[in-house]
């Protein structure tokens, strides 16, 4: 056998191998998507009137969206999860992302559980405050966190000041449930 059709051989199964992991991919995050869309259930729609706007639009880019409180767990249904420009705004009834090349996201205010700068967001990790992470809930209760990395960033304190007494209630919440649960452990010891 000559040493180019050797090489040839090489590259074509370099080639089918690389497609075959990315159709793997592919395959594992359409299942994930499928799984969590039984999870999540019915994302709200924006109403036809939300009322006046409050803050923005500001620009940034979408990172994603993870199920709370773990910030690596991507949600894969549909194209909530991809990547996108967005321009970002808040109204008196809620927060509207509407992100280029994909579908708008709605986040009702009563969903809204707390909204603050985090360092890192699905899987990305980024500069200290980089990513404005909102936390809220889907009607099916399961909790969201949607990550914006904004093109400016000082913004971001009028974002988390206008949420500060939801988010403030939030942490306090969460930090009785960890007393209340440590108390348990302390008992069963």
């Amino acid at each position: 056998m000559s040493p180019w059709v050797f090489d040839a051989l090489i590259v074509c199964g370099a080639v089918l191998l690389w497609l075959l992991l990315i159709w793997l991919a592919l395959r594992g995050w359409r299942k994930r998507g499928r799984a969590q869309a039984e999870l999540l259930g019915e994302l709200p729609t924006a109403p036809a009137e939300l009322g006046e706007l409050l803050d923005g639009p500001d620009s940034g880019v979408y990172v994603g969206s993870t199920l709370a409180p773990t910030w690596a767990t991507r949600v894969a249904v549909g194209d909530f999860g991809d990547r996108a420009q967005v321009r970002y705004s808040r109204y008196a009834a809620g927060i509207l992302l509407t992100r280029a090349g994909a579908s708008d996201i709605w986040i009702p205010q009563e969903a809204i559980t707390a909204v603050r700068t985090e360092n890192g967001h699905a899987g990305k990790v980024m500069s200290r405050d980089g990513v404005l992470a909102i936390r809220w809930r889907l009607p099916s209760g399961v909790e969201l966190d949607s990550g914006i990395r904004g093109d400016d960033k000082s913004v971001y304190p009028t974002w988390t000041a206008a949420y500060a007494d939801v988010t403030a209630q939030t942490r306090n919440e969460l930090d009785a449930a960890d007393a209340a649960g440590t108390e348990t452990k302390r008992k069963k010891s």
